[in-house]
């Protein structure tokens, strides 16, 4: 038996190190170590269990071509000079004929480190031209609202909320995603802090929570601004703090104005004593602090909701305290110097938003998209519109690759399949957003059959594209010199330990370690810049979606088994739809009946679930499902618009409005 270190890069806050045990280069366990003080030594489910991922009979072992219709799992064994050779003679065929814009990447870099993905990949796509692709489907509003308000200011440690008086969990559920926070707050608890978590779910942490607001999926902006105005009219705003350290507060107030406590509570369909609570205990506890999660943003005021929410420390003068202040993602709390990675300017090319990949690849043209390269994503599983993807997907003149770990969904529709190695056969660099640690990703493992690393392939296909520069960084240890060599200090520390912790410290204090990273180091709390780029205006909150056809609002939360769609091939049964007792009684549903859950854009069938800890008026279906998981083989994503948020671009996946109706079980 021999061990090996290395870390963790999945979408996860936490970013735990990792000691492997192996034989004859195989897997044999996986276990947390102390090097990240704040994971401890002790690991997720998903990863604990990762050997069945890696070593699943899906996984993608040699290159692939089709050789069948599209949707069907058709192809043939190649080699990897055919497939690349494949690639590259199409791709430069079409880019020489119809431009470079006619290729699109698709990619989501959200379980990969700083190598695998944003430089080499990158650098490819860049000098052929492409069309640029963003990134849209998370953490876009919120990003933007971070970067306007505060510049994208280090957040509070998580392991700092021990030292809380008040902790306000407002669309995270840790149980499920950055499970090492949980025992953090209930420590806290038991120290004497009052813990409220908002959120439509009641969550394990709301279970224990000394007040949870159920809010309609949506409301988060008008309740955010009736605590904002509840401090401004009752003299609990710290007018030193806002002095001192803010611009926009007198803009700010304004926008809450309108926003009384009966009137946002009417709104959210939430008791007004509870609005109330909430924002006295912003004036009456300290150190107090708001963890802003993702499950806020993912709608059409997403991108006010979130930058009201973090507003309301600055507006209650919260910081300056161990465990006082707000944490969203701290994935800034190191730099890296992607240009030296990338090593090419980036191209003056068309955008296109991921969230409207379905209508990008049935609607733009000059030059109308005729390769699509999907990578480090499960685009079918996961894109709003899935209906209009699949339409995409399946377009004859598409010639598609799909680069994966495992036979996907979106594999189904590729001409050309690659396989791809798992974090535990390559080399990588994993900076976590919540915990603030950068650790060395190292192969522990022998690779899977052929799979290859990101960074093999796209420095291949630069060569066999003519795209390759003498002096580009390939190897991973040229990639780690290139992204760290502006960072000496950290390069020399990762050389040595193969970990480091941030330059601000594993235990930052805002406003005394930590500081806006604004121009003028001061709190934007009503940026002008924000407030122009905002659909409608920033604060201002577009009206809950629902129609008497379509009364029930979905919501898609993340869950223990998978990060995001990653792990799904391993869950091979139905999963229920939620519904709250008094939704299903109107409707004559019972717990297991076959369910159809509709809108104007498709249809999920599922067996349903009553589930009295969502509030009535709500649907819950997990995201990141597969096709095996619905009687149908369409998931809730199919539902979901492809509309923007008023911030960021940002998708609105709990837009999604629907019906459900009893079917027969045939």
């Amino acid at each position: 038996m021999e061990k090996g270190r290395t870390a963790c890069p999945l979408d996860c806050p936490d970013a735990c190190s990792l000691e492997v045990k192996t034989e004859a280069g195989r897997l044999v366990s996986v276990h947390g170590t102390s090097h990240n003080a704040y994971t401890e030594d002790y690991l997720c489910g998903k990863v604990r269990g990762i050997a069945a991922h890696v070593y699943d009979e899906r996984r993608v072992g040699v290159p692939k071509i089709r050789v069948g219709e599209k949707g069907t799992d058709h192809f043939r064994d190649a080699s990897w000079d055919e497939a690349l050779d494949l690639i590259a003679s199409r791709f430069k065929e079409i880019a020489e004929r119809a431009g470079g814009e006619a290729i699109l990447p698709c990619a989501y870099g959200g379980s990969n480190g700083k190598l695998s993905d944003g430089t080499v990949d990158e650098r490819f796509f860049r000098r052929l031209g492409a069309s640029r692709m963003a990134r849209t489907m998370c953490a876009k509003p919120t990003g933007a609202a971070a970067q306007g308000l505060y510049g994208r200011m280090t957040g509070v440690a998580l392991s700092d909320y021990v030292h809380s008086k008040l902790i306000v969990i407002w669309g995270a559920n840790p149980a499920s995603s950055g499970i090492h926070h949980v025992p953090l707050v209930r420590e806290a608890k038991r120290r004497g802090a009052t813990l409220v978590v908002v959120d439509p779910r009641r969550t394990p942490l709301a279970k224990q929570a000394d007040l949870h607001l159920a809010l309609r999926p949506g409301t988060d902006l008008v309740v955010a601004l009736a605590v904002v105005r509840w401090l401004f009219e009752n003299g609990h705003d710290d007018a030193a703090f806002l002095a001192e350290h803010t611009t926009g507060a007198d803009a700010l107030r304004e926008k809450a104005a309108p926003w009384t406590i009966d009137r946002a509570a009417t709104e959210a369909d939430v008791p007004a004593d509870h609005v109330v609570a909430l924002a006295r205990m912003w004036a009456e506890l300290s150190p107090a602090v708001m963890r802003c999660g993702w499950g806020l943003e993912r709608n059409r005021n997403g991108g006010s909701a979130s930058a009201a929410v973090v507003a309301i420390p600055a507006v209650a003068g919260a910081f300056g305290l161990r465990g006082g202040g707000y944490t969203m993602s701290n994935n800034r709390a190191f730099t890296t110097d992607a240009d030296a990675a990338i090593r090419a300017p980036e191209a003056p090319t068309r955008v296109i938003s991921q969230r409207e990949i379905g209508r990008a690849l049935l609607e733009v043209s000059e030059p109308r998209i005729e390769a699509l390269f999907v990578y480090d994503s499960n685009i079918l599983a996961t894109a709003p519109a899935q209906e209009r993807v699949r339409q995409g997907l399946l377009r004859p003149d598409l010639f598609t690759v799909v680069y994966d770990q495992v036979m996907t969904d979106s594999t189904l529709y590729a001409d050309v399949v690659l396989p791809a190695t798992t974090f535990l056969e390559h080399d990588d660099l994993a900076v976590g957003y919540g915990a603030m640690v950068m650790n060395d990703v190292r192969p522990v493992i022998d690779r899977v059959g052929e799979s290859r690393p990101n960074q093999e392939v796209f420095a291949e296909l630069c060569r066999r594209c003519g795209l390759h520069e003498e002096g580009d960084p390939e190897s991973a240890d040229e990639l780690r010199a290139a992204l760290l060599g502006k960072s000496p200090a950290i390069a020399a520390g990762m050389a040595e330990h193969g970990f480091m912790v941030a330059p601000t410290g594993l235990t930052p204090i805002q406003f005394v370690d930590a500081f806006p990273r604004t121009s003028d180091r001061k709190v934007h709390l009503h940026p002008d810049d924000l407030a122009r780029d905002a659909l409608g205006g920033l604060y201002v909150y577009k009206s809950d979606p629902t129609t008497p056809d379509h009364p029930l609002a979905l919501v898609t939360p993340s869950t223990a088994k998978r990060v995001n769609s990653t792990f799904g091939q391993l869950y091979e049964y139905e999963v229920p739809i939620g519904l709250h007792p008094t939704d299903a009684a109107a409707r004559g549903i019972a717990d297991g009946d076959l369910v159809r859950m509709f809108n104007d854009l498709g249809e999920v069938v599922c067996p349903a679930r009553i589930d009295d800890d969502l509030r009535p008026g709500l649907v819950s279906h997990p995201k990141g499902l597969w096709r095996q998981n619905t009687r149908n083989g369409s998931t809730n994503n199919a539902l979901c618009p492809d509309t923007a948020a008023d911030l960021g671009d940002g998708a609105c996946y709990s837009d999604a409005r629907v019906q459900v109706e009893r079917v027969a079980d045939e």
